[in-house]
Protein backbone atom coordinates (compact mmCIF):
# COMPACT_ATOMS: atom_id res chain seq x y z
CA UNK A 1 0.00 0.00 0.00
CA UNK A 2 1.28 3.46 -0.94
CA UNK A 3 -0.08 6.95 -0.45
CA UNK A 4 -0.72 8.69 -3.75
CA UNK A 5 -0.80 12.46 -4.29
CA UNK A 6 -2.20 14.26 -7.29
CA UNK A 7 0.30 13.92 -10.11
CA UNK A 8 -0.21 14.37 -13.87
CA UNK A 9 -1.34 11.27 -15.70
CA UNK A 10 1.25 9.39 -17.72
CA UNK A 11 -0.57 10.07 -21.03
CA UNK A 12 -0.56 13.90 -20.66
CA UNK A 13 -0.04 15.84 -23.95
CA UNK A 14 3.47 17.14 -24.66
CA UNK A 15 4.07 20.88 -24.68
CA UNK A 16 5.64 23.68 -22.70
CA UNK A 17 3.83 24.67 -19.47
CA UNK A 18 2.81 28.27 -19.44
CA UNK A 19 4.76 30.12 -16.80
CA UNK A 20 2.62 30.95 -13.77
CA UNK A 21 -0.18 28.52 -14.68
CA UNK A 22 0.92 25.77 -12.33
CA UNK A 23 1.01 23.32 -15.23
CA UNK A 24 -2.67 23.77 -16.01
CA UNK A 25 -1.90 25.56 -19.33
CA UNK A 26 0.37 24.37 -22.12
CA UNK A 27 1.85 26.10 -25.15
CA UNK A 28 1.63 23.79 -28.15
CA UNK A 29 2.65 25.03 -31.60
CA UNK A 30 2.40 28.59 -30.41
CA UNK A 31 -1.06 28.06 -28.99
CA UNK A 32 -2.04 28.03 -25.30
CA UNK A 33 -4.39 25.15 -24.46
CA UNK A 34 -5.75 23.76 -21.14
CA UNK A 35 -3.82 20.87 -19.70
CA UNK A 36 -6.70 18.58 -18.63
CA UNK A 37 -4.36 15.71 -17.84
CA UNK A 38 -2.80 17.77 -15.05
CA UNK A 39 -6.05 17.57 -13.09
CA UNK A 40 -6.07 13.76 -13.05
CA UNK A 41 -4.17 11.56 -10.64
CA UNK A 42 -2.16 8.47 -11.37
CA UNK A 43 -2.73 5.51 -8.96
CA UNK A 44 -2.97 1.75 -8.80
CA UNK A 45 -5.23 -0.63 -6.99
CA UNK A 46 -4.23 -0.88 -3.35
CA UNK A 47 -3.03 2.74 -3.17
CA UNK A 48 -4.47 5.18 -0.65
CA UNK A 49 -5.73 8.41 -2.18
CA UNK A 50 -7.30 11.57 -0.81
CA UNK A 51 -10.69 12.83 -1.93
CA UNK A 52 -13.56 15.11 -1.07
CA UNK A 53 -17.09 13.89 -0.28
CA UNK A 54 -19.45 15.27 -2.92
CA UNK A 55 -22.57 13.18 -2.26
CA UNK A 56 -24.02 11.03 0.51
CA UNK A 57 -26.64 8.44 -0.40
CA UNK A 58 -28.47 5.86 1.67
CA UNK A 59 -26.09 3.03 0.85
CA UNK A 60 -22.97 4.74 -0.57
CA UNK A 61 -20.84 7.87 -0.65
CA UNK A 62 -19.38 9.58 -3.76
CA UNK A 63 -15.86 10.98 -3.48
CA UNK A 64 -13.98 13.20 -5.93
CA UNK A 65 -10.34 12.12 -5.99
CA UNK A 66 -9.46 13.99 -9.18
CA UNK A 67 -10.00 11.05 -11.45
CA UNK A 68 -12.03 11.04 -14.67
CA UNK A 69 -14.96 9.71 -12.66
CA UNK A 70 -15.97 9.98 -9.03
CA UNK A 71 -15.14 7.14 -6.70
CA UNK A 72 -17.81 5.16 -4.84
CA UNK A 73 -17.50 4.04 -1.21
CA UNK A 74 -20.17 1.42 -0.33
CA UNK A 75 -21.69 1.76 3.16
CA UNK A 76 -20.03 -1.46 4.39
CA UNK A 77 -16.63 -0.01 3.45
CA UNK A 78 -17.07 3.16 5.47
CA UNK A 79 -16.36 1.82 8.97
CA UNK A 80 -15.42 -1.29 10.94
CA UNK A 81 -18.73 -0.87 12.79
CA UNK A 82 -21.64 -2.98 11.70
CA UNK A 83 -24.73 -1.58 9.91
CA UNK A 84 -23.65 2.06 9.86
CA UNK A 85 -25.48 5.04 8.45
CA UNK A 86 -23.26 6.83 5.86
CA UNK A 87 -24.46 10.21 7.13
CA UNK A 88 -23.06 9.34 10.58
CA UNK A 89 -19.62 8.52 9.21
CA UNK A 90 -18.86 11.37 6.79
CA UNK A 91 -20.05 14.90 6.02
CA UNK A 92 -20.59 16.73 2.77
CA UNK A 93 -17.33 18.38 1.63
CA UNK A 94 -15.19 16.41 4.14
CA UNK A 95 -11.78 15.30 2.95
CA UNK A 96 -11.18 11.58 3.50
CA UNK A 97 -8.57 8.95 2.81
CA UNK A 98 -9.67 5.97 0.72
CA UNK A 99 -8.02 2.80 -0.50
CA UNK A 100 -8.49 1.91 -4.17
CA UNK A 101 -10.22 -1.47 -4.38
CA UNK A 102 -11.08 -1.48 -8.11
CA UNK A 103 -10.26 1.13 -10.73
CA UNK A 104 -13.16 -0.03 -12.86
CA UNK A 105 -15.77 -2.62 -11.85
CA UNK A 106 -18.40 -4.27 -14.05
CA UNK A 107 -20.35 -1.02 -14.11
CA UNK A 108 -17.25 1.05 -14.91
CA UNK A 109 -17.11 2.55 -11.40
CA UNK A 110 -14.07 3.39 -9.31
CA UNK A 111 -14.63 1.52 -6.00
CA UNK A 112 -12.96 2.80 -2.83
CA UNK A 113 -12.83 1.83 0.83
CA UNK A 114 -12.55 4.31 3.66
CA UNK A 115 -12.28 1.69 6.44
CA UNK A 116 -9.42 -0.14 4.73
CA UNK A 117 -7.46 3.05 4.23
CA UNK A 118 -8.00 3.81 7.91
CA UNK A 119 -7.04 0.24 8.79
CA UNK A 120 -3.71 0.50 6.97
CA UNK A 121 -2.82 3.77 8.64
CA UNK A 122 -4.02 2.55 12.03
CA UNK A 123 -2.06 -0.68 11.75
CA UNK A 124 1.17 1.20 11.12
CA UNK A 125 0.43 3.39 14.14
CA UNK A 126 -0.40 0.38 16.32
CA UNK A 127 2.79 -1.41 15.30
CA UNK A 128 4.82 1.63 16.27
CA UNK A 129 3.00 1.89 19.63
CA UNK A 130 3.59 -1.80 20.37
CA UNK A 131 7.31 -1.40 19.75
CA UNK A 132 7.69 1.75 21.83
CA UNK A 133 5.26 0.82 24.62
CA UNK A 134 3.22 3.97 24.10
CA UNK A 135 -0.53 3.72 24.73
CA UNK A 136 -3.17 4.01 22.00
CA UNK A 137 -6.66 5.46 22.24
CA UNK A 138 -9.85 3.88 21.02
CA UNK A 139 -13.59 4.25 21.39
CA UNK A 140 -15.62 1.38 22.89
CA UNK A 141 -18.03 0.26 20.17
CA UNK A 142 -19.15 -3.16 21.45
CA UNK A 143 -19.54 -5.18 24.65
CA UNK A 144 -18.87 -8.84 23.92
CA UNK A 145 -18.51 -11.97 26.00
CA UNK A 146 -15.33 -11.63 27.98
CA UNK A 147 -14.47 -8.01 27.22
CA UNK A 148 -14.81 -4.88 25.05
CA UNK A 149 -14.21 -4.04 21.37
CA UNK A 150 -12.41 -0.75 20.71
CA UNK A 151 -12.29 1.15 17.43
CA UNK A 152 -8.64 1.91 16.73
CA UNK A 153 -9.12 1.95 13.00
CA UNK A 154 -8.64 -1.74 13.67
CA UNK A 155 -10.91 -3.78 15.95
CA UNK A 156 -9.01 -4.10 19.21
CA UNK A 157 -10.04 -6.52 21.95
CA UNK A 158 -9.81 -5.46 25.60
CA UNK A 159 -10.32 -8.45 27.96
CA UNK A 160 -12.57 -7.86 30.98
CA UNK A 161 -9.75 -8.75 33.37
CA UNK A 162 -7.60 -5.96 31.90
CA UNK A 163 -10.23 -3.22 31.85
CA UNK A 164 -9.39 -1.96 35.34
CA UNK A 165 -7.12 -2.67 38.27
CA UNK A 166 -10.08 -4.14 40.13
CA UNK A 167 -12.62 -6.54 38.75
CA UNK A 168 -15.38 -4.82 36.76
CA UNK A 169 -18.85 -6.30 37.28
CA UNK A 170 -20.69 -4.27 34.62
CA UNK A 171 -18.87 -3.70 31.31
CA UNK A 172 -21.83 -1.81 29.81
CA UNK A 173 -20.83 1.31 31.72
CA UNK A 174 -17.80 1.67 29.40
CA UNK A 175 -19.90 1.71 26.22
CA UNK A 176 -19.07 4.79 24.11
CA UNK A 177 -16.11 5.84 26.27
CA UNK A 178 -12.67 6.60 24.89
CA UNK A 179 -10.05 4.47 26.63
CA UNK A 180 -6.29 4.61 26.64
CA UNK A 181 -4.68 1.18 26.44
CA UNK A 182 -1.39 -0.54 25.79
CA UNK A 183 -0.92 -3.06 22.99
CA UNK A 184 0.08 -6.40 24.52
CA UNK A 185 -0.46 -8.66 21.50
CA UNK A 186 -0.37 -8.02 17.75
CA UNK A 187 -0.90 -10.46 14.86
CA UNK A 188 -1.17 -9.05 11.33
CA UNK A 189 -2.03 -12.34 9.65
CA UNK A 190 -5.13 -12.64 11.84
CA UNK A 191 -5.69 -8.89 12.21
CA UNK A 192 -5.66 -9.53 15.95
CA UNK A 193 -4.97 -6.73 18.46
CA UNK A 194 -5.18 -7.36 22.22
CA UNK A 195 -5.14 -4.37 24.59
CA UNK A 196 -4.70 -3.69 28.30
CA UNK A 197 -6.08 -0.65 30.06
CA UNK A 198 -4.95 -2.01 33.40
CA UNK A 199 -1.29 -1.66 32.35
CA UNK A 200 -1.84 2.05 31.72
CA UNK A 201 -3.63 2.55 35.05
CA UNK A 202 -0.95 0.68 37.00
CA UNK A 203 1.78 2.76 35.45
CA UNK A 204 -0.09 5.98 36.22
CA UNK A 205 -0.65 4.94 39.81
CA UNK A 206 2.85 3.64 40.38
CA UNK A 207 4.09 7.03 41.48
CA UNK A 208 0.97 7.53 43.60
CA UNK A 209 1.56 4.21 45.35
CA UNK A 210 5.15 5.10 46.09
CA UNK A 211 4.04 8.38 47.61
CA UNK A 212 1.41 6.62 49.76
CA UNK A 213 3.89 3.99 50.94
CA UNK A 214 6.34 6.76 51.74
CA UNK A 215 3.99 8.58 54.09
CA UNK A 216 2.42 5.55 55.82
CA UNK A 217 3.93 4.10 58.99
CA UNK A 218 2.91 1.14 61.16
CA UNK A 219 0.62 2.28 63.95
CA UNK A 220 -1.08 5.04 61.97
CA UNK A 221 -4.87 5.20 61.88
CA UNK A 222 -6.21 6.13 58.42
CA UNK A 223 -9.48 6.06 56.50
CA UNK A 224 -10.24 3.98 53.43
CA UNK A 225 -13.06 2.47 51.44
CA UNK A 226 -13.80 -1.26 51.22
CA UNK A 227 -13.04 -2.14 47.59
CA UNK A 228 -13.40 -5.92 47.63
CA UNK A 229 -14.35 -8.78 49.97
CA UNK A 230 -12.86 -12.26 49.80
CA UNK A 231 -13.12 -15.32 52.06
CA UNK A 232 -9.91 -14.50 53.93
CA UNK A 233 -10.49 -10.78 54.46
CA UNK A 234 -11.36 -7.40 52.96
CA UNK A 235 -9.37 -5.03 50.74
CA UNK A 236 -9.34 -1.30 51.48
CA UNK A 237 -8.59 1.42 48.92
CA UNK A 238 -6.19 3.95 50.45
CA UNK A 239 -6.46 6.59 47.69
CA UNK A 240 -4.53 4.62 45.11
CA UNK A 241 -3.22 1.50 46.81
CA UNK A 242 -5.04 -1.41 48.37
CA UNK A 243 -4.40 -2.77 51.85
CA UNK A 244 -5.69 -6.01 53.32
CA UNK A 245 -7.65 -6.50 56.53
CA UNK A 246 -7.28 -10.17 57.38
CA UNK A 247 -10.44 -11.87 58.67
CA UNK A 248 -8.80 -12.28 62.08
CA UNK A 249 -8.29 -8.50 62.32
CA UNK A 250 -11.88 -7.51 61.53
CA UNK A 251 -13.45 -7.96 64.96
CA UNK A 252 -12.64 -9.00 68.52
CA UNK A 253 -15.37 -11.64 68.27
CA UNK A 254 -15.34 -14.67 65.99
CA UNK A 255 -16.13 -13.91 62.32
CA UNK A 256 -17.26 -16.61 59.90
CA UNK A 257 -17.07 -14.39 56.81
CA UNK A 258 -15.88 -10.77 56.30
CA UNK A 259 -19.28 -9.81 54.88
CA UNK A 260 -20.68 -10.13 58.43
CA UNK A 261 -18.67 -7.06 59.44
CA UNK A 262 -18.12 -4.88 56.34
CA UNK A 263 -19.62 -4.33 52.88
CA UNK A 264 -18.14 -3.09 49.60
CA UNK A 265 -18.22 0.70 49.54
CA UNK A 266 -18.08 1.16 53.33
CA UNK A 267 -15.74 3.86 54.63
CA UNK A 268 -13.78 2.54 57.61
CA UNK A 269 -11.10 3.73 60.03
CA UNK A 270 -8.27 1.23 60.14
CA UNK A 271 -4.90 0.90 61.76
CA UNK A 272 -1.72 0.19 59.76
CA UNK A 273 -0.22 -3.00 61.18
CA UNK A 274 2.64 -3.70 58.78
CA UNK A 275 4.09 -2.43 55.49
CA UNK A 276 6.10 -4.50 52.99
CA UNK A 277 7.61 -1.80 50.82
CA UNK A 278 9.39 -4.20 48.48
CA UNK A 279 6.20 -6.08 47.63
CA UNK A 280 4.04 -2.97 48.10
CA UNK A 281 1.70 -4.71 50.54
CA UNK A 282 -0.03 -3.15 53.51
CA UNK A 283 -1.56 -5.09 56.40
CA UNK A 284 -4.44 -3.34 58.15
CA UNK A 285 -6.57 -3.91 61.25
CA UNK A 286 -10.13 -2.84 61.93
CA UNK A 287 -10.63 -4.22 65.43
CA UNK A 288 -7.63 -2.23 66.68
CA UNK A 289 -9.66 0.97 66.25
CA UNK A 290 -12.43 -0.42 68.49
CA UNK A 291 -12.60 -0.99 72.23
CA UNK A 292 -10.95 -4.22 73.33
CA UNK A 293 -13.63 -6.10 75.33
CA UNK A 294 -10.90 -8.10 77.05
CA UNK A 295 -9.84 -4.98 78.92
CA UNK A 296 -13.36 -4.73 80.36
CA UNK A 297 -13.02 -8.26 81.70
CA UNK A 298 -9.67 -7.50 83.34
CA UNK A 299 -10.82 -4.22 84.87
CA UNK A 300 -14.33 -5.18 85.99
CA UNK A 301 -14.26 -8.87 86.90
CA UNK A 302 -12.38 -11.21 89.20
CA UNK A 303 -12.31 -14.98 89.76
CA UNK A 304 -15.44 -16.03 91.64
CA UNK A 305 -17.76 -13.58 89.84
CA UNK A 306 -20.97 -15.06 88.42
CA UNK A 307 -22.07 -13.73 85.03
CA UNK A 308 -24.74 -14.53 82.49
CA UNK A 309 -23.58 -15.92 79.16
CA UNK A 310 -24.61 -17.66 75.96
CA UNK A 311 -23.25 -20.97 74.74
CA UNK A 312 -21.58 -20.33 71.38
CA UNK A 313 -19.99 -23.69 70.66
CA UNK A 314 -20.05 -27.22 72.08
CA UNK A 315 -16.92 -29.34 71.63
CA UNK A 316 -15.80 -32.74 72.88
CA UNK A 317 -13.92 -31.33 75.88
CA UNK A 318 -16.47 -28.73 76.97
CA UNK A 319 -18.43 -25.68 75.88
CA UNK A 320 -17.54 -22.09 74.99
CA UNK A 321 -19.67 -19.39 76.60
CA UNK A 322 -19.70 -15.72 75.53
CA UNK A 323 -19.93 -13.52 78.63
CA UNK A 324 -19.35 -10.20 76.79
CA UNK A 325 -19.49 -9.32 73.08
CA UNK A 326 -16.20 -10.63 71.74
CA UNK A 327 -15.17 -12.43 74.94
CA UNK A 328 -15.58 -16.18 75.28
CA UNK A 329 -14.54 -18.56 78.05
CA UNK A 330 -14.27 -22.32 78.25
CA UNK A 331 -16.37 -24.45 80.56
CA UNK A 332 -14.43 -27.71 80.78
CA UNK A 333 -16.48 -30.91 80.62
CA UNK A 334 -15.65 -31.54 84.29
CA UNK A 335 -17.30 -28.22 85.23
CA UNK A 336 -20.55 -28.77 83.36
CA UNK A 337 -22.54 -30.73 85.97
CA UNK A 338 -22.24 -32.46 89.35
CA UNK A 339 -22.82 -35.89 87.80
CA UNK A 340 -20.55 -37.60 85.28
CA UNK A 341 -20.94 -36.23 81.76
CA UNK A 342 -20.03 -38.40 78.80
CA UNK A 343 -20.65 -35.68 76.20
CA UNK A 344 -21.16 -31.92 76.75
CA UNK A 345 -24.15 -32.04 74.42
CA UNK A 346 -25.98 -33.98 77.15
CA UNK A 347 -26.00 -30.84 79.31
CA UNK A 348 -25.80 -27.76 77.05
CA UNK A 349 -26.51 -26.78 73.49
CA UNK A 350 -25.46 -23.79 71.30
CA UNK A 351 -27.61 -20.73 71.98
CA UNK A 352 -28.49 -21.68 75.55
CA UNK A 353 -28.44 -18.83 78.07
CA UNK A 354 -27.13 -19.63 81.56
CA UNK A 355 -24.98 -18.39 84.44
CA UNK A 356 -21.29 -19.19 84.75
CA UNK A 357 -18.70 -18.66 87.44
CA UNK A 358 -15.24 -17.30 86.61
CA UNK A 359 -12.58 -19.73 87.83
CA UNK A 360 -9.46 -18.20 86.29
CA UNK A 361 -8.47 -15.16 84.18
CA UNK A 362 -5.29 -15.61 82.12
CA UNK A 363 -4.40 -12.05 81.05
CA UNK A 364 -1.34 -13.00 79.04
CA UNK A 365 -3.04 -15.70 76.98
CA UNK A 366 -6.42 -13.89 77.00
CA UNK A 367 -8.25 -16.97 78.25
CA UNK A 368 -11.09 -17.52 80.72
CA UNK A 369 -11.86 -20.68 82.66
CA UNK A 370 -15.53 -20.93 83.63
CA UNK A 371 -17.78 -23.28 85.57
CA UNK A 372 -21.47 -24.08 85.41
CA UNK A 373 -21.78 -26.62 88.18
CA UNK A 374 -20.35 -24.23 90.79
CA UNK A 375 -23.20 -21.76 90.29
CA UNK A 376 -25.77 -22.26 93.03
CA UNK A 377 -29.39 -22.92 92.03
CA UNK A 378 -28.40 -23.10 88.36
CA UNK A 379 -31.30 -23.86 86.03
CA UNK A 380 -29.83 -25.88 83.21
CA UNK A 381 -31.64 -25.70 79.87
CA UNK A 382 -31.03 -29.45 79.34
CA UNK A 383 -30.90 -30.52 83.01
CA UNK A 384 -33.70 -33.11 82.72
CA UNK A 385 -31.84 -34.82 79.91
CA UNK A 386 -28.72 -35.08 82.06
CA UNK A 387 -30.67 -36.62 84.93
CA UNK A 388 -32.30 -39.15 82.62
CA UNK A 389 -28.97 -40.19 81.18
CA UNK A 390 -27.44 -40.45 84.67
CA UNK A 391 -30.32 -42.68 85.84
CA UNK A 392 -30.33 -44.84 82.69
CA UNK A 393 -27.38 -46.98 83.87
CA UNK A 394 -29.26 -48.42 86.88
CA UNK A 395 -32.65 -48.86 85.19
CA UNK A 396 -32.18 -52.63 84.47
CA UNK A 397 -31.12 -53.63 88.00
CA UNK A 398 -33.82 -51.53 89.71
CA UNK A 399 -36.64 -53.14 87.73
CA UNK A 400 -35.66 -56.72 88.73
CA UNK A 401 -35.30 -55.76 92.42
CA UNK A 402 -38.81 -54.30 92.49
CA UNK A 403 -40.60 -57.25 90.87
CA UNK A 404 -39.68 -59.96 93.45
CA UNK A 405 -40.80 -58.09 96.62
CA UNK A 406 -44.06 -57.19 94.89
CA UNK A 407 -45.15 -60.86 94.83
CA UNK A 408 -44.35 -61.37 98.53
CA UNK A 409 -46.05 -58.22 99.78
CA UNK A 410 -49.58 -59.50 98.89
CA UNK A 411 -50.31 -62.57 101.11
CA UNK A 412 -53.77 -64.13 100.95
CA UNK A 413 -56.19 -63.05 103.75
CA UNK A 414 -57.14 -65.58 106.41
CA UNK A 415 -60.10 -67.81 105.63
CA UNK A 416 -59.68 -67.62 101.85
CA UNK A 417 -58.02 -70.05 99.51
CA UNK A 418 -54.94 -68.32 98.09
CA UNK A 419 -55.02 -70.19 94.80
CA UNK A 420 -58.68 -69.62 94.05
CA UNK A 421 -58.07 -66.95 91.44
CA UNK A 422 -54.96 -68.50 89.96
CA UNK A 423 -56.52 -71.89 89.20
CA UNK A 424 -58.33 -70.94 85.95
CA UNK A 425 -55.32 -69.24 84.39
CA UNK A 426 -52.31 -71.21 85.58
CA UNK A 427 -53.31 -74.76 86.54
CA UNK A 428 -56.73 -75.80 85.22
CA UNK A 429 -56.87 -76.61 81.49
CA UNK A 430 -60.14 -75.98 79.76
CA UNK A 431 -60.73 -79.64 78.79
CA UNK A 432 -60.53 -80.95 82.41
CA UNK A 433 -63.24 -78.65 83.79
CA UNK A 434 -66.18 -81.10 83.22
CA UNK A 435 -64.28 -83.92 85.02
CA UNK A 436 -63.75 -81.87 88.21
CA UNK A 437 -67.39 -80.78 88.27
CA UNK A 438 -68.59 -84.39 87.98
CA UNK A 439 -66.30 -85.70 90.73
CA UNK A 440 -66.78 -82.97 93.38
CA UNK A 441 -70.48 -83.69 94.17
CA UNK A 442 -69.80 -87.39 94.74
CA UNK A 443 -66.58 -87.30 96.73
CA UNK A 444 -66.67 -84.08 98.77
CA UNK A 445 -70.24 -82.84 99.13
CA UNK A 446 -71.23 -82.68 102.88
CA UNK A 447 -74.66 -83.75 104.09
CA UNK A 448 -77.43 -81.34 105.11
CA UNK A 449 -76.27 -78.23 103.18
CA UNK A 450 -78.58 -76.41 100.80
CA UNK A 451 -76.04 -76.04 98.09
CA UNK A 452 -74.68 -79.49 98.76
CA UNK A 453 -78.21 -80.89 98.63
CA UNK A 454 -78.73 -79.56 95.18
CA UNK A 455 -75.54 -81.25 94.09
CA UNK A 456 -76.70 -84.58 95.60
CA UNK A 457 -80.01 -84.38 93.73
CA UNK A 458 -78.11 -84.33 90.49
CA UNK A 459 -76.74 -87.82 91.08
CA UNK A 460 -78.51 -90.57 89.00
CA UNK A 461 -80.89 -92.90 90.99
CA UNK A 462 -81.35 -95.73 88.48
CA UNK A 463 -79.26 -97.79 86.14
CA UNK A 464 -81.15 -96.33 83.19
CA UNK A 465 -80.33 -92.84 84.27
CA UNK A 466 -76.78 -93.94 84.81
CA UNK A 467 -76.52 -95.17 81.28
CA UNK A 468 -77.85 -91.91 79.92
CA UNK A 469 -75.42 -89.90 82.03
CA UNK A 470 -72.58 -92.10 80.94
CA UNK A 471 -73.50 -91.59 77.33
CA UNK A 472 -73.48 -87.87 77.71
CA UNK A 473 -70.09 -88.01 79.41
CA UNK A 474 -68.69 -90.04 76.51
CA UNK A 475 -69.80 -87.37 74.07
CA UNK A 476 -68.34 -84.51 76.14
CA UNK A 477 -64.98 -86.07 76.94
CA UNK A 478 -63.83 -89.52 75.91
CA UNK A 479 -61.17 -89.93 78.56
CA UNK A 480 -63.52 -89.14 81.51
CA UNK A 481 -66.28 -91.66 80.60
CA UNK A 482 -64.96 -94.38 82.95
CA UNK A 483 -65.01 -92.10 85.96
CA UNK A 484 -68.65 -91.23 85.31
CA UNK A 485 -69.77 -94.90 85.18
CA UNK A 486 -68.19 -95.97 88.48
CA UNK A 487 -70.58 -94.24 90.93
CA UNK A 488 -73.59 -95.31 88.87
CA UNK A 489 -72.95 -99.07 89.42
CA UNK A 490 -72.99 -98.93 93.26
CA UNK A 491 -76.80 -98.60 93.75
CA UNK A 492 -77.61 -101.50 91.37
CA UNK A 493 -75.32 -103.96 93.31
CA UNK A 494 -76.89 -103.08 96.63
Amino acid sequence: MTDTTLTPAADAPTGSPVEGSGGLLLEIDGKIVPNYAATMVSFEEGDVVKGRVVRIDKDEVLVDIGYKSEGVIPSHELSIRKSVNPADEVEQGEEVDALVLTKEDADGRLVLSKKRARFEKAWRRIEAAAESGEPVEGNVIEVVKGGLILDLGVRGFLPASLVDIRRVHNLDEFMGQTLECKVIELNRSRNNVVLSRRAVLEEERKEVREQILGRLEPGQVVEGKISNIVDFGAFVDLDGIDGLIHISELSWSHVNHPSEVVAIGDTVRIKVLDIDRDRQRISLGLKQTQEDPWQRVISAHRPGDVLGGTVTKVVAFGAFVEILPGVEGLVHISELADHHVESPSEVVEPGATLDVKILEIDEERRRLSLSIKQVEEQKMPMGDLGEQIAAAGSAGEGSEAQVEPAAEEAPAPEGEEPAAEETPTEEAPTEEAPTEVAEDPVAEAPEGGEQEGESVQERPDSPDDTDEAAGESDEDGGEDSTAAESPAEEPSES
